[in-house]
């Protein structure tokens, strides 16, 4: 296995990718390359297809990137690079988190003045891991009145009304 440069305009995003990323996401990704560095090479296959990374690359493209670091994986199959296309990002889902040592490490981050935005959790779940609560003000008896009340919004194209 060897880690190669390669120009962002020469890989090609595989069609099917089935994972999506959000434009905060994307921004979250970039966060971390700038903070961190490149830690994770983008994968491809013997055609500069790309199998894992595609997040990665919006996010060299977002920094304004020419090249980004790849390693070739042009053995596997068709199959194999499918499976792999999923796999690749189904199994870092499957993890848990030891949620003691998580608010021990987050909370030694914290007495360092490191920008916790980087780690990637929203705001609300930092504070109930590390034990602060949710930042959550109870609303008053007027404000439930107006919670209850049901707005609908009616579509321009085909004036159906829908309820929210």
């Amino acid at each position: 296995m060897q880690i190669q440069q390669r120009p962002i305009k020469d890989l090609i995003p595989y069609v099917n990718n089935s994972r999506t990323h959000s434009d905060e996401q994307v921004a979250q990704i970039a966060a971390s390359i700038k903070e961190f560095g490149w830690t994770n090479p983008i994968l491809v296959d013997g055609t500069n297809g790309i199998i894992a990374g595609h997040g990665r690359l919006s996010a060299a493209r977002k920094l304004g990137m020419d090249s980004v670091p790849v390693i070739e994986l042009a053995h596997l199959s068709e199959i194999q690079k499918k499976a792999l296309i999923i796999a690749d990002n189904k199994l870092a889902l499957n993890a848990e988190w030891d949620n003691g040592l998580l608010t021990l490490e987050l909370k030694t981050l914290e007495k360092s003045d490191f920008n916790l935005d980087l780690l990637g959790f929203d705001v609300d779940d930092l504070r109930i891991v590390m034990g602060y609560g949710a930042d959550f003000n109870a609303g008053t008896e007027d404000e439930q009145g107006t919670l209850d009340k049901i707005n609908s919004i009616i579509c321009p194209s085909c004036g159906h009304e829908f309820h929210k």
